[in-house]
């Protein structure tokens, strides 16, 4: 069986996992299925893969007496066209519990073409979710606004007017200030810099693991640190504090252009 959700708001209208769960559990029981394994995708903004889907699959491919696939609803089960070829390849029997539709191999052509209509009507509302994202996103940009999630120094906090923001981070931003400073002054290595600034304690705020080379180089040329941000390939005038100053950006890109052009 099968279970997953989104969005906040899918959450809120009733489809949550708990839901999902009861609803297949108590349709297993009614029809004397013994069911062999769960599978929960939880989508959210700072994750949207779906690992136990693929999981699943894996399972059903090398569990040949496993043929009953329980869901709640088409738009559970699929994203796009590529996960139903998926699933219609393996010949599982389908239960599609609040649709009251039972599909296999052996289901009527009609009944297959109208399951058809609904994967396109699912995918379909994936598209225009991620397009209204996207499109939400750059209005953000456009006002200033980081509309992604906080880079380290900074943290995402929401702001008056009801929308989420960066702040300055009061444990990490003045280390990335520093890492800055001294970076600018062309006496430290990256990997140098790095030894420095994991002892200082600038770490991932998330896991609390010191952080890495690549992670600090990416620091060191991101922009947003100077009040100003890149997305979609346009440059932006922040609404947040910056963390350096142009000219101390500047200067680090020069020494990191410097050690890129010598290897060093």
């Amino acid at each position: 069986m099968y279970a997953r959700v989104s969005t906040p708001e899918q959450e809120r209208e009733g489809f949550s996992i708990p839901s999902q769960l009861k609803l297949l559990r108590d349709y297993a029981a009614t029809n004397g299925i013994r069911i062999e394994g769960e599978y929960i995708d939880v989508e959210t903004a700072k994750r949207t893969g779906r690992t136990n889907f693929d999981e699943m699959i894996r399972f059903l491919k090398r569990s040949g007496p496993v043929k009953t696939l329980l869901v709640e609803k088409t738009d559970r089960l699929y994203r796009n066209i590529r996960d139903w070829v998926t699933i219609d390849g393996l010949g599982v029997e389908i239960h599609l519990v609040k649709e009251n539709t039972i599909l296999s191999d052996g289901s009527r052509s009609s009944e297959k073409f109208m399951h058809g209509i609904k994967v396109l009507m699912a995918k379909n509302y994936i598209d225009n979710l991620s397009e209204e994202t996207r499109k939400g996103m750059l209005e953000k940009a456009q006002q200033g606004i980081w509309p992604s999630f906080a880079p380290i120094g900074y943290l995402n906090v929401m702001g008056t007017n009801g929308k989420k923001i960066i702040t300055v981070d009061p444990d990490l931003g003045p280390l990335v200030s520093r890492a800055f400073e001294w970076f600018s002054t062309g006496s430290y290595s990256l990997k140098e810099l790095a030894a420095k600034v994991r002892k200082e304690g600038l770490v991932y705020r998330k896991s609390g693991k010191p952080i890495g080379v690549s992670t600090l180089h990416a620091i060191l040329r991101n922009r947003i640190y100077t009040g100003a941000f890149e997305w979609l390939g346009k440059l932006y005038n922040g609404n947040h504090d910056a963390l350096v100053t142009n000219d101390v950006w500047d200067n680090v890109q020069e020494v990191l252009d410097g050690r890129s052009a010598s290897n060093v």
